[in-house]
């Protein structure tokens, strides 16, 4: 089980009441993460989200002539993998580490039930959602 600490240093994990924390602490693990590291392709299915507190991640959308452009970078203010729990159809975006650092992932099964279990965790990922989608 992580650190409560480390974990919470992500805006996302650390606005969570302490019970629905204890849920899915025990599921999270702490990774490691290496600029250029690929963490999904486009069109994937998700195996994990990632909760970043120290790395920074891009989010390319691939464009109809082949190349591909930024279109958000996410830090210790959200989360990797918001395909998990908005749709079944695998990621709109690649996503790839930018700043070497640490995160939580948090197998997208796990992730997905506790969206599903419509606490705190719901608000704030479907918060921090609209917030992308407005970049």
């Amino acid at each position: 089980m992580p650190e409560m600490h480390d974990a919470k240093q992500n805006y996302l994990l650390a606005a969570m009441p302490d019970e629905e924390f204890a849920r899915i602490a025990p599921q999270l693990e702490r990774v490691s993460l290496t600029r250029g590291d690929v963490l999904y392709e486009f069109e994937t299915d998700l195996k994990y989200g990632y909760f970043t507190t120290t790395a920074l991640a891009v989010l390319l959308c691939n464009m109809e002539d082949g190349t591909s452009t930024e279109v958000a970078v996410v830090g210790n203010e959200g989360v990797l993998g918001v395909s998990i729990f908005l749709s079944d159809q695998g990621a709109l975006t690649q996503a790839v580490v930018q700043h070497s650092g640490e995160a939580y992932r948090l197998k997208a099964a796990h992730l997905k039930a506790e969206f599903d279990h419509c606490g705190h965790l719901q608000h704030v990922l479907l918060r921090y959602t609209q917030t992308l989608l407005t970049q």
